[in-house]
């Protein structure tokens, strides 16, 4: 049995990794670790939470057609990598990718068979306090990824399945009975 390619899109700050996260916990699941040139965050692991590779890797890696897809955002590059991603279909895993709404349309491109799920925040209003109550960034730079988040939620209509993430754990069970429904 091959695994089915889940690819999960939404806003920064919506909750993509902390979904992912839970979802790695089921072992029906491989959740893609994508290649990224920018560097770790504090509470980051190099292997688990992405592979942080330099620029030169990095368009090495293009050159190669070694992503599945990949994309600039915020002024890094990041990419799927495609051996590892096959690998886990073809062993009968299903695939979480959780990855850039550009990349969502590259994997669409590639597997038209994939099923695009956009996370979406409660409100505007929610996804603003989440940014804000990360401490990460900068006033300006907080401005700036909510005129992007505004943007990128415009697209949801593009995906198969649109998810509100009120709950964590209910947002994890669509998921996983998204995977796991028989066609």
């Amino acid at each position: 049995m091959i695994g089915k390619l889940l690819v999960l899109s939404g806003p920064g700050g919506v909750g993509k990794s902390t979904i992912s996260k839970e979802v790695r916990k089921d072992s029906r699941f491989w959740l893609s670790i994508s290649c990224t040139t920018r560097p770790a965050r504090a509470n980051e692991i190099d292997g688990l939470d992405y592979h942080f590779i330099s620029t030169a890797k990095f368009d090495e890696l293009i050159a190669a057609d070694a992503f599945l897809e990949h994309a600039a955002f915020a002024g890094a590059k990041y990419g799927t990598p495609r051996a590892e991603v096959e690998a886990a279909l073809n062993s009968g895993k299903h695939v979480l990718l959780e990855i850039e709404i550009s990349g969502a349309r590259q994997v669409r491109n590639r597997f038209p068979n994939a099923i695009l799920i956009f996370l979406m925040p409660p409100s505007f209003e929610e996804l603003s306090a989440r940014i804000t109550a990360r401490g990460t960034d900068h006033p300006e730079r907080i401005a700036a990824r909510l005129e992007i988040a505004a943007a990128e939620m415009a697209t949801a209509s593009e995906f198969d399945h649109i998810l509100v993430n009120h709950e964590v754990d209910k947002v994890v069970a669509g998921l996983v009975t998204l995977a796991t429904a028989v066609e």
